[in-house]
């Protein structure tokens, strides 16, 4: 029962990782209509400056720099290349991030090379946290939670209290009256990008030390946040939150599980074959948020709280 709870603390650290990643990718989507392929190439880029800067100043000083740094980039790119995309439809917008990915992982090549790096934790954060029985809960993966948890709640009370957060809401969903009272919509578009590439690259600053940081990280974890906004759905900030936490909880516990698929589905009452019967659990865990997505996309096609065109 210790070691499930431990368990479950390591996955929900994991899912609001995901969910600060996928949180970024939202928002620019609901303000943008934007849907980023480049969203994790912005989190590799964090990972990487962000092990540059502690390796010279100090992880404390990554940890602020690093989202700085990718959030004027992020400002460059929507302004100077997204901006004049946009105007040609949303084709352009998306071979647009698309070819961005690709130029990020080769200028991360190119500076950092070809293998991979680590990030050296400071040694405050470094130990276990509390020991459970035989299983064992980091220190540093509570900052992390801390990390996620401060950041995400100061963001949701700049949203519903300051001015600020009223006007970016109401660009959200009425962009001309807003423009009409007299309020600049690209330089709120402007801002809303730079917070999700600032976003993405706190993710990667601080999922670094756990990560393998390398130039296919992008890829590795790209894929999982499109799984995490589709299944929310599309737009829903909410439906990032609860998707990032079930994926992240589903997936820590299969990878250190020590079932088989013979036995789940000899339990459930399903007969597979035999050369998927000897399979474990944790063989199969990275598939497990793309049979997630399968079964949304045929069951509940605008995720759990996407809402139809037609519903609006």
């Amino acid at each position: 029962m210790l070691e499930f709870a431990v368990a479950a603390l390591n996955g929900i650290s994991y899912g609001l990782l995901l969910f600060m990643l996928s949180a970024g990718l939202t928002l620019i989507f609901s303000m943008l209509g934007v849907l980023n392929f480049a969203h994790a190439s912005f989190y590799m880029l964090g990972a990487y400056l962000g092990y540059s800067i502690a390796a010279h100043a100090g992880f404390a000083t990554a940890l602020v720099c690093a989202p700085l740094v990718v959030g004027i980039v992020g400002v460059i790119v929507e302004r100077a290349l997204l901006r004049r995309a946009r105007a040609n439809g949303p084709l352009h917008e998306l071979l647009l991030t698309f070819g961005l990915a690709y130029l990020l992982a080769e200028l991360v090549k190119l500076v950092w090379g070809l293998g991979s790096v680590s990030m050296t934790l400071p040694s405050v954060l470094n130990g276990p946290l509390a020991t459970f029985g035989g299983a064992a809960f980091s220190r540093y993966r509570a900052f992390m939670m801390a990390v996620s948890v401060s950041t995400l709640a100061a963001s949701y009370l700049l949203l519903r209290t300051s001015r600020t957060g009223l006007v970016l809401r109401a660009a959200l969903t009425h962009a001309h009256a807003v423009e009409a009272l007299g309020h600049d919509v690209a330089r709120i578009g402007t801002l809303v990008f730079a917070v999700g590439t600032a976003f993405a690259a706190l993710a990667g600053v601080i999922g670094a030390p756990l990560a393998v940081v390398e130039p296919g990280m992008a890829d590795a974890i790209g894929s999982i946040v499109f799984v995490v906004v589709i299944v929310g759905g599309l737009g829903s900030l909410g439906g990032a939150f609860a998707a990032s936490l079930s994926i992240g909880c589903l997936q820590t516990w299969a990878a250190g599980s020590s079932a088989s698929l013979g036995s789940l589905t000899q339990w459930a009452g399903v007969r597979l074959p035999p050369a998927w019967t000897a399979l474990s659990v944790s063989q199969a865990a990275p598939l497990l948020p793309y049979v997630l997505l399968v079964a949304m996309l045929a069951c509940r096609p605008r995720g759990l709280f996407g809402r139809r065109e037609d519903d609006a």
